[in-house]
C-alpha cells in the first residue's frame, strides 16, 4: 500500500462539513492512518475571499497516484466544486502532497505538490501529521519546511480532530 499525504481545505459554505464529507469519501479509497486538527487559514493567492479551513491526512492506498488523483476530482465533484478561477473560492479542495518518496512531473500532476514549501496552510497540519517526512526532492523534513517557511500569511489551529 502507498502512503498518499493529502491537503484538504474549503471556504465556502459550511467548510466543516465539507472537510468530513471528504474524510468520509477518502475512507472509502484505503485506510486514513492520520489526520489533523483543523486550522483555519487566511486565503492564498487570490487574498479578497473568506478564510479557509484546511488539514492534512495520511491515506494508505492501492490507488497508483493518477488514479488517486482522479478520485480526489471525483470527491471534489461530488461535493458541488465548480472550477471557475484560479485559487478562487471553493467547496472543497484535495491536494496530493506527496505520494511515497515518488516524484510525478506530468501535465495534471506534479508530486511533492510544487508549491508545498511556500505555504504555511499546507505546512502547519502537514506538520502535525508526518514532521518527520522528508521531501524527496528538497531533502528536508516537512517541520524543517515549515520552519523555513516565509509565507507571512496566519495559521490557527481551531479545532481538534481527535
Amino acid at each position: 500500500m502507498a502512503l498518499a499525504l493529502l491537503a484538504l481545505g474549503s471556504n465556502m459554505g459550511h467548510p466543516r462539513d465539507f472537510l468530513q464529507f471528504a474524510l468520509n469519501e477518502l475512507a472509502q479509497l484505503g485506510q486514513i492512518t492520520a489526520q489533523s486538527d483543523v486550522y483555519l487559514t487566511a486565503a492564498w493567492g487570490l487574498e479578497d475571499q473568506a478564510d479557509f479551513e484546511n488539514m492534512a491526512l495520511a491515506l494508505h492506498c492501492k490507488l497508483a497516484p493518477e488514479e488517486l488523483l482522479k478520485a480526489c476530482l471525483t470527491i471534489e465533484a461530488k461535493a458541488g466544486r465548480i472550477r471557475k478561477q484560479k485559487w478562487g473560492p471553493r467547496c472543497l479542495d484535495i491536494d496530493i502532497i506527496f505520494y511515497n518518496q515518488e516524484q510525478i512531473d506530468l501535465p495534471q500532476l506534479q508530486i511533492p505538490h510544487p508549491q508545498l514549501h511556500k505555504r504555511r496552510f499546507v505546512l502547519a497540519p502537514l506538520a502535525q501529521i508526518a514532521p518527520q517526512f522528508i521531501h524527496p526532492k528538497l531533502q528536508l523534513s516537512v517541520q524543517d519546511l515549515l520552519t523555513l517557511c516565509q509565507d507571512p500569511l496566519p495559521v490557527q489551529k481551531i479545532a481538534s480532530q481527535n
